[in-house]
């Protein structure tokens, strides 16, 4: 237990020093204060629907892909799955070496019920070594397409929740740029993308929307609101889904226009499944 008052007691001091929020010696320091904010901001998002996992079905399985540290899934198991008897963590990494870190940190924790898995995002979605079904898959700054990835694992295993925060939308970027003097000769619309700060920004704002209409048209239910506090960027965006019973009836045909009127053709059978 910690003396610290901005610590919640059950929480593991060793842990919170490999994250680099605590101090070798225990302490915080303002960098730290803010990172520890910035964790329960983000915990206060995920917990209900953990909370909601447990009471309706007593046990759940969370499948966080593009990983790195671990560090999302490692505060998860240590703030609500530590003190349970049931639930399982799977962090999804594509580099060796911090599976490996990972899979020691756990078991020098004693955090038995996570595993750590050295498969890419796309090789996850039909990977024997996970649960057929999961109930909560999370993809937090997936960079470029993994974050489509980790949305087409959730489908595949009939993800329950999905809370997805996008980084590094490239790729809708470079077809807006690719296609650029066509686009402009077709439409005024292109003016919006026509300087290459604005494709960026665009091509990241029309990534999520697209993503948004997947998911519902998979009948997904969505909140779309801003991760404040968790990085000092325009990459602040929180899209949180919620598996429904009914597709919502015009999405993918919205989606099928939007990329159609934007001149992103190239990009229909990433949205399309």
């Amino acid at each position: 237990m910690s003396s610290t008052p901005e610590i919640k007691p059950e929480q593991s001091v060793e842990l919170l020093k490999e994250l680099h929020i605590l101090t070798r010696d225990g302490k915080l320091n303002q960098d730290s204060r803010r990172k520890l904010k910035q964790v329960y901001h983000l915990y206060q998002f995920i917990e209900p629907l953990l909370a909601e996992l447990v009471t309706q079905r007593g046990n759940l399985v969370l499948v966080d892909h593009g990983a790195g540290k671990s560090y999302l899934g490692f505060i998860l198991y240590d703030l609500f799955l530590k003190a349970r008897d049931s639930g399982q963590v799977y962090g999804i990494e594509s580099r060796a070496e911090l599976v490996e870190k990972s899979c020691e940190l756990a078991q020098r924790l004693g955090f038995s019920r996570m595993s750590f898995l050295n498969l890419s995002v796309e090789e996850s979605i039909q990977s024997p070594q996970l649960p057929q079904y999961v109930d909560i898959v999370t993809a937090l700054h997936a960079c470029d397409t993994a974050t489509d990835d980790a949305i087409k694992f959730a489908l595949h295993r009939q993800a329950q929740f999905v809370v997805l925060a996008p980084c590094c939308q490239a790729e809708v970027a470079a077809v807006l740029r690719r296609h650029k003097n066509e686009s402009l000769a077709r439409t005024a619309l292109a003016e919006i993308w026509r300087h290459p700060i604005h494709t960026r920004e665009f091509g990241s704002q029309i990534t999520n929307v697209l993503r948004c209409l997947l998911l519902e048209a998979h009948g997904y239910q969505l909140t779309v609101t801003e991760l404040v506090g968790w990085e000092h960027s325009m990459k602040n965006e929180l899209i949180i889904a919620r598996r429904g019973s009914t597709p919502r009836g015009n999405a993918r045909e919205r989606m099928t226009q939007i990329l159609r009127e934007l001149n992103l053709g190239d990009l229909q059978t990433r949205f399309d499944y």
